[in-house]
């Protein structure tokens, strides 16, 4: 009997320049970060670069204020093991740039993340669907492979309930506040503008919960860490995790009137 497996197909894309600075964008994550402030640096760089009219700029301009509101909570102290934070913050980064710079060279990239780098230039997509599809993306198949990366570099184990899921969990409060206070910030049509009132945004928006989705990361990453010992087996599993997200993902970025 034919043994059936559940692939999501990476999309891959055209080598061509949405906008004329992608090339400059391309050379800003060549070399992998090393460090949180390698981090700051490349994601400092990509705000700096791209313009409003640009999607991509309104996650990255989020995905900022979070790290840097994560590493200014890492270094005031109170976790257990903030080294081990401060390598999770860089694993996780890597993920972001290395889908981007694919995206970019035309090579295969996992859809949750292609759908966003196709949509950059869509004027129907306000700037905070921008935003949360890149969050959807980073957090809910991206954030599970950064977990055992890490645990994989520093020796350790993704254990539930362990010492590094209580400092993992404990920046949730942070997260959360600093994702709540940019929505204000992002609610505006991509070139600028306000958006009318429109129910479905609207409910998008409330729906989505950033603890809810980190523990969720947390748990796969525990299925991929079983998985660590085969090729197949987690790449099945991420396939799935890439088609789960991918569906939110184009339902984050439906356009507005």
């Amino acid at each position: 009997m034919r043994q059936l497996t559940f692939r999501h197909e990476r999309l891959r894309t055209v080598q061509w320049a949405m906008f004329p600075y992608d090339a400059t964008l391309l050379a800003t994550i060549q070399a992998a970060p090393q460090s949180v402030s390698d981090v700051l640096e490349s994601l400092q760089t990509i705000d700096a670069t791209c313009v409003d009219r640009d999607g991509l700029k309104w996650f990255n301009w989020l995905y900022l204020q979070v790290t840097q509101g994560v590493e200014a909570q890492v270094v005031s102290g109170g976790f257990n093991d903030p080294a081990w934070l401060a390598q999770l913050d860089v694993q996780f980064a890597r993920l972001y740039f290395s889908a981007l710079q694919s995206s970019l060279s035309g090579q295969a990239t996992a859809a949750c993340w292609q759908i966003l780098f196709n949509s950059r230039n869509q004027a129907t997509v306000a700037r905070i669907q921008f935003a949360l599809a890149g969050i959807n993306a980073h957090i809910n198949h991206d954030l599970a492979q950064a977990i055992v990366t890490t645990c994989q570099v520093t020796g350790t184990t993704p254990d539930h309930g362990g010492t590094h899921y209580n400092d993992y969990t404990t920046l949730n409060s942070t997260l959360d506040g600093l994702i709540e206070s940019a929505k204000s910030t992002l609610n505006l049509r991509l070139p600028g503008g306000a958006l009318p009132p429109i129910s479905h945004l609207e409910d998008t928006i409330a729906a989505w919960n950033v603890s809810a989705a980190r523990e969720k990361a947390w748990q796969n990453s525990e299925h991929l860490w079983q998985f660590r010992t085969s090729a197949f087996l987690t790449a099945s599993f991420m396939d799935m995790l890439d088609g789960f997200t991918t569906v939110i993902g184009k339902a984050l970025l439906v356009p507005v009137p």
